[in-house]
């Protein structure tokens, strides 16, 4: 069997084509890779449970960044230095009292939070919505606020210690600290 240039032709055609298609889907794999990457790192440690509850990587990716789309329409907005002031006012309160009343402090950080929330801007309607939108923007964060808002309606069936409750704490003053955007020389009064 005789090759002509036309067949040379061909063969070289066909062979351009598959050297291209195998860039472009190199480049493609390449930049799922990168937005993989980029959601792990934005939504920290949201990732991996999303992608369990999701069933695929391929639809966590979907569902996380679905959830920035929404939380970027919001009017999001800095706390003025009074407002700020006031909220850290009342943290301290709340924080001064947890020794005597634990109970009651746990409840009142969480109902503190939910507030500072909505003064910034985010929807409050409920717990789940509410922790969705804030882990776009505090992803570091956001298991903390799960774990201490789970501790605090733990708090109603008398099902969390003295333990349990300095945790929530805690969880609360870093996601508070957060919200409100202290500096660090404030950073020292959000402590407990």
């Amino acid at each position: 069997m005789q090759f002509d240039s036309t067949d040379a032709r061909l063969v070289l055609g066909v062979l351009v084509l598959f050297i291209m298609f195998a860039v472009i889907l190199a480049i493609k794999i390449r930049e799922r890779r990168k937005n993989s990457q980029s959601l792990r790192n934005r939504f920290n440690a949201e990732y991996d449970p999303t992608m369990i509850e999701c069933g695929s990587e391929r639809n966590a990716q979907a569902a996380l960044g679905a959830r920035e789309e929404p939380v970027n329409a919001l009017p999001l907005r800095d706390l003025g230095p009074a407002e700020g002031q006031r909220f850290l006012t009342d943290w301290q309160m709340i924080q001064s009292r947890f020794v005597d009343h634990p109970r009651a402090s746990v409840i009142e950080a969480d109902e503190l939070v939910a507030s500072l929330m909505n003064a910034r801007g985010y929807p409050v309607s409920d717990f789940e919505h509410r922790a969705t939108d804030v882990s776009v923007n505090h992803p570091r964060v956001i298991q903390n606020y799960r774990s201490a808002h789970a501790i605090a309606e733990r708090l109603a069936g008398n099902d969390a210690n003295t333990e349990d409750m300095r945790t929530a704490m805690l969880h609360y003053r870093d996601l508070f600290a957060e919200l409100l955007q202290v500096s660090v020389a404030q950073e020292t009064a959000v402590t407990v």
